[in-house]
């Protein structure tokens, strides 16, 4: 490996896997070698956090332990168990991946890169973690941590959001590992990551590789990875209505396509610059129902910041002809504690709590 030798890569290689032995967490995917297990927690531990995961990866495995529990169960069930863990496509691509494994490889999630990587919604990153945790297979598992870890100890000044960079990372990581190791190794380069070398202020007086550290003995570690500068979030104004009949209120399911598919909500949309909420909202239940509505009062303010998007929800108690609002698939009228059976985005899951006990 250009610009490293074997000596090097050995002696960082050998003092971290020295600390994870010493220093890793007691997390519950760790305690298992079962690819399928270990597969789920790296899906869910994608942009959140450990101490989040837990709890939502202990109630997943215990309703769905098995590949084939997840392959047949009702996509529905799953978007309500992964509810309050965010960018719902992981769970409909998890889903998705492991109905090929139970079709395709009898249940046995694959050994190999090649046949992993083909499944559905499966990166590079996701492959390398599961093929080496479980199975040991000596492939790299690069994620946020590592860029880090490896951009800090090597001094690598490359924009880890090109594609070229990602190769080059992958190249020395796996470069890195020792023969037999992959598995410890892999999550040593991880945790690290996670607890030692993290993103603002590392913390270099405790590192076990400071003294073979480029970036440290330059004094260039905070500056590091070399990251290009993400779009701000686009903002959204949205109006939702919050529609009663008795005592049920009215909700309907997203469409089956995009952010939040197949997710229930108050009936919503989006609301152009200028325009008035209440406008909109009468005007979005007249083309959709051919029904009037009536908003009578403002009822919250809601914001949710997406990866790209940032929703600034107004909600509006209103009255509509309800009778003509039929139920369908896609259109429930439910009462306030049926809500909790039904998977919906943060900002309607909040509106549904203030609903809760309201009559």
């Amino acid at each position: 490996m250009a610009g490293i030798n074997h000596l090097e890569a050995n002696e960082v290689a050998k003092r971290l896997l020295t600390w994870y032995v010493q220093n890793k967490r007691d997390l519950p995917w760790r305690r298992t070698k079962d690819p399928y297990q270990i597969w789920v927690s790296e899906v869910m531990l994608q942009q959140t956090r450990v101490e989040s995961v837990i709890p939502y990866w202990n109630r997943f495995m215990e309703r769905f332990p098995t590949v084939e529990s997840l392959a047949v169960a009702p996509e529905e069930e799953v978007l309500k168990m992964w509810e309050g863990l965010g960018y719902y496509s992981r769970a409909r691509n998890l889903q998705a991946a492991v109905r090929e494994v139970n079709e395709k490889y009898g249940g046995r999630v694959p050994d190999s890169l090649p046949d992993m990587c083909s499944l559905p919604g499966v990166g590079p990153y996701t492959s390398g973690a599961v093929l080496s945790i479980a199975y040991n297979v000596s492939v790299p598992a690069v994620d946020g941590n590592v860029f880090r870890v490896l951009s800090r100890i090597f001094l690598i000044e490359d924009d880890v959001s090109k594609p070229a960079a990602r190769k080059k990372f992958e190249g020395i990581a796996e470069f890195l590992i020792p023969p037999g190791e992959a598995s410890d190794f892999n999550q040593a380069l991880m945790e690290f990551g996670a607890r030692i070398c993290i993103p603002k202020h590392p913390r270099c007086e405790t590192c076990p590789v400071q003294s073979l550290c480029r970036g440290y003995r330059e004094g260039v570690q905070d500056r590091l990875p070399v990251k290009g500068k993400k779009k701000p979030p686009r903002p959204l104004d949205i109006a939702t209505a919050i529609v009663w009949q008795r005592d049920r209120v009215l909700i309907t399911r997203r469409p089956p396509e995009g952010l939040l598919a197949g997710m229930w909500e108050f009936p919503s949309c989006d609301v152009s610059d200028g325009n008035r909420h209440e406008a909109e909202l009468t005007r979005f239940f007249q083309g959709k129902w051919d029904v009037g509505l009536q908003v009578k009062s403002h009822f919250a303010n809601l914001q949710h910041t997406f990866s790209h998007l940032h929703w600034n929800v107004q909600a509006y108690t209103c009255e509509a002809e309800a009778e003509k609002i039929p139920e369908t698939d896609s259109v429930k009228w439910v009462t306030t504690r049926e809500l909790t059976q039904f998977a919906m985005p943060v900002v309607h899951q909040k509106l549904a709590k203030s609903l809760d006990g309201l009559l």
